[in-house]
């Protein structure tokens, strides 16, 4: 969008120039900034609705507190367009998402504005009462504030910073953008009682007044505080005929507000800025406000893909005839299972739509389970399923379900619990970046007993698997896929079960053994055939699709071991404790001492882009497999 149609906002490169304009001005920043994020995003993809649901408190903050010397902890991240284009990176909000562009979410290694990484949710209180209590103990006069929202409040992380807020002396801020939402609509008690939470102006009026009258007084002192909280709280609850969570917990309660009302805000800002203690100011918003588009489907609308920004029209590929995702592969085959196994039960944390048990939860509602932004819970509630009889399948986003890997331990692999965990998003994701990339879950849970770890190859190996995996006695089952598109238009297979542990010889040769694990087998299968006449020497290579992380295929491996002088290990996960050192390790104790080399993500965060371009970058693409495979320490001697 060009500046010249940016009358306010095209003068606003950092919060300094936003600060200098008068507070009637404000209401056109925030229309002029949802116009450059929907101009942007209309032919730029990214996360549309959240963004256009903060603008006013976006400006609101940046104009009340002198950031970045005053902390602004966001989550989750995908509410921070508007933040990043008011502090210094409008001109560059093209690149957003793109390789070596701007990063998809905050990060202080891109701007010191952004305090706190923040690629997924519920880490803002924690982060933010950690920067407060800093400035208390080094005797900083800054703010800060965490604005959370888009469901994470339902988070257990955030409880658990709730309870330290409360018992800690700070100063903290905590902006709660309700709007009912996370990616799918909001669920959970917290989310209804948010819904709910309304303020009584007879109390607020009195309170006030009270404390006015108190502090002139001398009285209103620490000793005392606590004290007076607690009489303010029950105050409240008679007056209001409610009990508030947060004021029973020893934190000031403010609201709910609108958050769309930028005057408003900004005098709300400035009256609580400089209160001692913690304090929660609660904002009802509109995810997607000020796109029509965006307002009536916002869970369509979280990341649309491209648009046209006049008529709100998605430009949707064609993909008759192409293969479905992954994620839908997984939606459909689940139902077809449920069908049969009255016992299934699908449970996802907040991505019914993301990862398609919405398509299951369409038709069985009563055995499908949204349980919010809570991955954790998402496992142990699939555990005490699992232990009573039912055979829960629980869909988590591979980089997400790190935050319940003590679960996936404790609560399932020691008992033996047939939890089937589908991890969608597995190995790059593309253009979400480091946050979102699943680089880490082979290498996490192969060192844990009791758990099968597998990796289809295409859709039809996913649909054994899964089926599989739903067959009495096979205990903790991971299934990993990755995001996107398969390869398979004819798609649907008949059931058949695969033997836990067992891998499948895919070409056989003398001179090379390439070992794959799950859909980057695609990847070495397209090297293989494209060899021919490529390489002056002729190579014989043969590949092997592991299917099993763990168990290992050791039939392959011994076959492996005395055939081979080289060695090549593929995978879409770190290089470090996936296949790769799986192979190695086992190849060792048993004797054997091939050259391994080991492709795979490297030990490093992998930045963001589009996945082709990851993969190049990382060196698993067709090209990298080819260069390994015609180096010429891979033929055989004589």
């Amino acid at each position: 969008m060009e500046d010249n149609k940016l009358k306010l906002l095209g003068n606003i490169q950092y919060p300094h120039d936003l600060r200098q304009l008068s507070i009637d001005q404000l209401p056109q920043v925030c229309q002029e900034l949802r116009e450059f994020i929907v101009n942007e995003l209309s032919v730029n993809p990214g996360h549309l609705a959240s963004s256009l649901g903060v603008a006013e408190i976006t400006v609101a903050l940046h104009y009340v507190y002198n950031t970045p010397e005053d902390r602004i902890v966001w989550d989750v991240g995908h509410q921070a367009y508007g933040h990043k284009i008011l502090t210094g990176r409008r001109e560059q909000f093209s690149t957003n998402r793109k390789l070596h562009g701007i990063m998809p979410f905050p990060s202080p290694l891109e701007s010191e504005y952004d305090t706190f990484t923040c690629g997924h949710a519920s880490n803002s209180i924690s982060a933010a009462l950690g920067m407060a209590v800093a400035a208390q103990l080094e005797g900083a006069q800054r703010h800060v504030v965490a604005v959370i929202g888009d469901g994470a409040m339902s988070g257990g992380l955030a409880f658990e910073g709730l309870n330290n807020v409360s018992s800690s002396p700070n100063d903290l801020l905590i902006i709660l953008n309700d709007n009912d939402m996370s990616i799918d609509r909001a669920v959970g008690g917290m989310e209804k009682y948010l819904l709910q939470l309304d303020t009584n102006e007879t109390y607020n009026d009195l309170r006030y007044k009270a404390s006015q009258w108190l502090r002139s007084k001398g009285l209103l002192t620490e000793n005392r505080k606590k004290g007076i909280i607690r009489l303010n709280n029950a105050l409240k609850s008679a007056l209001s005929h409610q009990q508030n969570i947060f004021e029973g917990m020893n934190i000031r309660y403010f609201g709910p507000y609108d958050g769309h009302d930028i005057r408003e805000l900004v005098r709300i800002l400035r009256q609580i800025k400089d209160m001692k203690g913690p304090k929660l100011l609660h904002l009802h918003t509109t995810k997607g406000k000020g796109f029509k588009p965006a307002e009536k489907h916002a869970e369509i609308w979280h990341a649309p893909g491209k648009f046209d920004p006049e008529t709100g029209e998605r430009i949707i590929k064609d993909t008759s005839g192409q293969p479905p995702k992954y994620q839908d592969v997984f939606g459909e085959t689940l139902l077809e299972l449920a069908r049969q196994n009255p016992k299934i039960v699908g449970i996802t944390p907040a991505m019914p739509s993301g990862c398609s048990l919405n398509i299951m939860m369409k038709e069985m509602p009563g055995r499908t389970f949204d349980v919010g932004i809570a991955e954790g819970h998402a496992v142990t509630f699939s555990a005490g399923m699992a232990k009573d009889g039912l055979q829960p399948f629980c869909n988590i986003y591979s980089a997400f379900s790190q935050r319940a890997y003590d679960n996936i331990i404790h609560d399932v692999a020691i008992l033996r619990l047939p939890v089937v965990l589908c991890f969608d998003r597995a190995g790059l994701v593309g253009e979400d970046g480091p946050t979102h990339h699943g680089a880490f879950d082979l290498a996490a849970l192969r060192p844990i007993p009791n758990m099968t770890i597998s990796s289809p190859m295409n859709e039809h190996e996913l649909r054994r698997l899964m089926f599989t995996a739903q067959l009495p006695d096979k205990g903790p089952f991971v299934i990993r896929y990755p995001r996107g598109s398969g390869v398979m238009v004819d798609w649907r297979c008949p059931f058949e079960e695969i033997p836990v542990g067992k891998g499948r010889k895919l070409h056989d040769g003398d001179d090379v053994a390439v070992l794959s694990l799950g859909p980057v087998g695609n990847t070495v299968e397209e090297a293989i055939n494209s060899l021919g006449g490529q390489h002056p020497t002729p190579i014989s290579v043969a590949h092997y699709d592991m299917r099993f992380l763990k168990p290992l295929d050791e039939d392959i491996l011994h076959e492996v071991g005395k055939k081979f002088r080289r060695v090549i290990t593929v995978e879409d996960g770190v290089r470090n404790g996936g296949l790769g050192s799986a192979v190695l390790e086992w190849l060792s104790d048993h004797g054997y001492h091939p050259e391994v080399i080991r492709l795979g993500l490297p030990d490093a965060f992998v930045e963001h882009g589009t996945v082709s371009e990851l993969r190049h970058l990382v060196g698993i693409d067709k090209e990298s497999i080819i260069q390994q495979i015609t180096s010429p320490l891979s033929l055989r001697e004589g």
